[in-house]
């Protein structure tokens, strides 16, 4: 389940008419097709994404989902938007956890032993194979994903502390000031039978009620060290530094990786054009652009 309904406050004027993971990044990409590409990537074809804010163009981008192969009849790709239950005041997903909570049928219904709990605004490139199999390995109730971040980062982040097997052991959701700078990247694989047991009213977000709650009442809750490429891109500062990382000569997020190829839906544009006096250094050009000037990084 993908969770992409984030307004992307801090992204201000990039993310004021479309949804966090609509907004564009790389000159050809979305950043929800890092989620979508790491599910097809690992083997994993029955995604579930859920929106809410301004979804028309997250919405469009998707459509069916054939650009990850995700159109067809057994599992692909299911878009779904907050709705209005019988007895329910009319109101938004309170958090991550009541987004899932709101959608409890879909995990009912399911065959599936493991639900796998992703972000759709981060830049990141990572295999869920081997996070599942550590998963089942110490038979958790949760695994997540971790990584270290800046302290400076780390206020906006979940930040915990782990045991020498890799049990967390502590948890800060966005401290003011954090103890670590070991931090969750919003990325879950929760044994299904136990995310419907623990899915409740009054557990409204993962990071500051849910997690707390089940490491309180001693469920098996792990952590998973991740050492790849993890952007956040939260911020327009964060944003811009990602995009323009893209322009060194060995970038740490390789696009060019044949192994783990990022798929988006393409528009039907022209071939970038180069214009008689056009001058262009360490740049990314899009296709249907015309340079006629100048362009530097």
């Amino acid at each position: 389940m993908v969770l992409a309904g984030g307004e992307g406050e801090r992204l201000s004027i990039l993310s004021s008419v479309r949804a966090k993971p609509a907004v564009p990044f790389g000159g050809k990409y979305r950043i929800i097709d890092f989620t979508l590409s790491n599910c097809v990537n690992s083997d994993i074809n029955d995604v579930v994404v859920l929106t809410q804010y301004n979804p028309r163009s997250l919405n469009d981008h998707i459509g069916l989902g054939r650009p990850w192969d995700l159109d067809r009849a057994k599992g692909g790709i299911k878009l779904l938007q907050p709705y209005i239950a019988r007895g329910r005041v009319a109101e938004w997903y309170r958090g991550t956890a009541d987004a899932v909570l709101r959608n409890r049928s879909i995990l009912e219904h399911s065959d599936a032993d493991i639900v796998l709990i992703l972000a759709g605004d981060h830049i990141y490139k990572m295999d869920y194979t081997p996070f599942i199999a550590a998963h089942r390995r110490k038979r958790a109730d949760v695994t997540i994903a971790v990584r270290r971040v800046p302290l400076a980062e780390a206020t906006r982040m979940g930040i915990l502390a782990m045991d020498e097997t890799d049990r967390i052991t502590e948890w800060q959701e966005k401290p003011k000031q954090p103890k670590s700078d070991l931090a969750s990247m919003g990325v879950y694989v929760f044994s299904r039978k136990t995310l419907l047991k623990w899915l409740d009213e009054e557990l409204t977000d993962f990071g500051t009620h849910m997690i707390p709650a089940m490491l309180e009442a001693g469920a098996r809750v792990y952590g998973y060290r991740f050492a790849g490429y993890w952007q956040d891109v939260g911020t327009i500062q964060s944003y811009w530094e990602a995009n323009m990382a893209l322009l060194v000569d060995h970038p740490e997020l390789d696009l060019y990786d044949k192994d783990w190829l990022i798929h988006t839906k393409s528009e039907e544009r022209a071939p970038a054009k180069l214009g008689p006096t056009a001058q262009v250094h360490r740049s990314l050009i899009s296709h249907g652009c015309v340079i006629e000037g100048t362009v530097v990084n």
